[in-house]
């Protein structure tokens, strides 16, 4: 690693986002991958689907083994500036309205709820009654 870490600009860093020209950052520091593209085991797509963000946690998910992390070693180029880095938006699941507000009374429901067995039974005994041989 350098002694000197150069600091990079998030919307500096996003711009290379090509095969021959991709930067990646992986926990704050920022890597020029270009020439690895190539030899990725996961194809260059991989790599290019992780540019224009903190690619940190794509990266650890994956699990890359101990020499993987190594080799990183030779594509780093600084710093990121974490100031420029985009704030991840919390998702805010938009509220619901209670099933059935404002449409029907409660109440009709429960009464609904024991009536409608009760005409089904009811209609179940006229049926056989009538339908019987006697």
């Amino acid at each position: 690693m350098a002694s000197d870490p150069k600091i990079h600009q998030f919307e500096e860093v996003a711009t290379h986002n090509k095969t021959k020209d991709c930067w990646l950052i992986i926990s704050g520091k920022v890597y020029d991958v270009s020439s690895f593209m190539d030899d990725h085991p996961g194809g260059d797509e991989v790599l290019i689907s992780a540019t224009g963000k903190d690619a940190t946690n794509d990266f650890e998910d994956v699990g890359h083994s101990d020499s993987a992390r190594e080799m990183m070693d030779k594509y780093y180029i600084g710093d990121i500036d974490p100031s420029t880095v985009p704030r991840k938006r919390a998702y805010i699941p938009l509220e619901q309205p209670a099933y059935n507000q404002d449409k029907t009374p409660e109440f009709i429901i429960k009464i609904l709820q024991i009536l409608v067995p009760l005409l089904i039974l009811g209609l179940a005994f006229v049926v056989r009654h009538y339908t019987k041989k006697e």
